[in-house]
Order: C-alpha cells, then structure tokens, then sequence
C-alpha cells in the first residue's frame, strides 16, 4: 500500500512539473511575441530632419519622403528621339518608415564617366548597391542605371545622399538639375492613347507619361509596403507623331509574368532591352523590364495594352 502511495506523489509530481514547464513555455511564447507585434509598427519619418540635410525640397506622400533630380545636363539620342527626364532620364531617392530606423531605395543615373566614382562613393557612405543596369539600347551617349538601398537614422541617411548626389554633380562640373530644361514635339492624340491603355497619362514638356501602380500586389521590404511612390510601378512615356511616335519604359512584374509579358511586346514589334531586379530583400520577389517601340502610336498602344493584360494590371 505504501508503494502504491509512493508511486502516486510520484506520478503527480511529473504532471505537476510537466504542467508547470509548459506555462512556462507559452509564457516565453508569449512574451517574446509581443515585441515582434510591437515591431511591425512604422516609425513615422522626421521629414524636416531630411531637407534640412538634403538642403532640397520633395514630395511627401504617406509617410514617405522623395526628391528628384533631373537629368537636364544629359544630351542623350536613341533612334533620332531626344531622351528628356520625363523620358526615364531623372535620379530619385524615396526615404520610407520601418519598424526600425528609415530605409532608402533609389535610382541614380550615371554616365560611363561617372559610374565608378560615383559607386565607390555609395560603398564610402555605408550604403548598399542593388541594381545596375541600362533603360536604352543604341543610346549615346550611354548612360546606366545605378539602384542604392541601406537603413539608417534620418540624418545619416541625408548626408549619404547628398554626398552621392554631389559627387554626380563634381565628377560632371555641373549641377544637372540646374541645365536648361529640353522639350520634345509631341502631337499624339493622348485621349486614344488613354482609351487603349486604360488609364490617363500627364504631359510634361512634350513626354505624355501613364504611371501604372500595382495595387494587386503587397509588395515589402524590412517590413515596409513599397508603393508607386517607392518605384513599384508599370510606366510608358512618349512623344513623336501619331505616324512616327516612340514609347519607352518599364514593367514591373511577378515571376509568373515575365515570360507572357516579354511575348507580348516581342510579338507587337516593341523591343525588351532591359530585364532586371531593382531591389534584393522585396517580397515576393519582382522584376523589371525595359522596353522601347517605335512606330505608329496606336499599333504601339494596343501592344503595350495585350502586355499589361498578361499582367495584374486592370483598366481604370
């Protein structure tokens, strides 16, 4: 009988202690999730921090902060057409919220001349190079495509762009904004161009431009939505003639779209001359392609809407 006892306390005793050490563990699950809970709320962005040090003025959009630099110092010709910054000719650096400090992503256009100074200059100030690439084939002169990315607090990351941006700016001798502004002739019929596509574009010193968002896809890095603001976007920019017209730009898409989106173009007679990442840490993973078409602007068009249907993209 006292065995019996014995083996009893005993048998209560592992439950108890069992019991014990399993509160134990959901109390460590618990407690170790709720900083991860905490953590995915964005910090809002000191943007005034940012001007100050950039010494410029953007645009602010959700908690989001952008400038743009125009690339008006460029004189760059593809197939006879003037190349302007509505074009996809323009160096641009958004600032967003994380559940940290801010992150960066940007794109900055450099010459042959400046590329290595320039990168070299990206690696000195604590940032990271995820991209580069070209927008334009049979372009002179040449000019690439550098995207640059890194976290940091607002006033780091200001000084380090602003140090990219002047080192363009030393390396060429002129501020490239500062150039006088080019136009380009542009006598397309914009409300067919809109009817086609689905969508409405906005005129800019001759380039009637569509900017095309992918709201069917969440798009994040470290935890932030990267927007249209932040580059994640579809876009067409063109001028010429309704009989000699010229689209240039870029699609972003999914793994499964790449391949029907390239038929699409290559069988409308508009040339892929660029497929690439922008980003390294996005999910779900995207890529980005170029394209350039010359010809009859509603042919041109109707091309550019049979790629958009391989892709998320619905009209307006």
């Amino acid at each position: 009988m006292k065995k019996e006892v014995i083996y009893l306390m005993i048998a209560i005793s592992i439950i108890t202690f069992g019991c014990d050490q399993t509160t134990k563990k959901d109390s460590l699950k618990e407690s170790t999730e709720k900083p991860l809970k905490n953590n995915n709320e964005l910090k809002a962005i000191d943007i005034e921090v940012l001007k100050s040090e950039l010494g410029m003025e953007g645009k602010v959009e959700n908690g989001q902060f952008k400038i743009t630099v125009p690339q008006n110092d460029l004189n760059v010709m593809v197939d006879g057409f003037k190349i302007i910054p509505p074009m996809g000719l323009g160096s641009w650096v958004a600032f967003a919220p994380t559940s940290g400090e801010p992150m960066i992503m940007g794109d900055i256009v450099v010459t042959e001349k400046d590329l290595k100074p320039v990168q070299q200059e990206v690696i000195k100030q604590g940032l990271t190079i995820t991209a580069i690439h070209n927008h334009f084939v049979r372009n002179e002169p040449d000019v690439m495509y550098m995207h640059i990315g890194g976290m940091g607090s607002e006033k780091k990351l200001a000084k380090s762009v602003k140090a990219i941006l002047d080192k363009v700016t030393e390396i060429r001798g002129v501020n490239p904004s500062s150039a006088k502004i080019s136009t380009v002739v542009n006598t397309l019929n914009t409300k067919l161009l809109d009817s086609i596509l689905g969508f409405s574009g906005t005129m800019n010193n001759g380039v009637y431009k569509f900017t095309i968002g992918r709201p069917d896809v969440m798009l994040k890095e470290h935890g932030a939505q990267v927007s249209s603001f932040l580059g994640f976007n579809t876009w067409a920019s063109w001028q010429g003639t309704p009989e000699n017209a010229v689209v240039a730009g870029d699609f972003t898409m999914t793994a499964d779209e790449v391949a029907p989106v390239i038929e699409a173009l290559i069988e409308n007679d508009i040339e892929v001359v660029a497929l690439h990442n922008h980003m390294v840490h996005e999910d779900p993973r995207i890529f980005f392609l170029h394209y350039w078409g010359v010809g009859q602007a509603e042919k041109l068009a109707k091309g550019l809407r049979k790629a958009l249907d391989q892709t998320g993209v619905k009209k307006e």
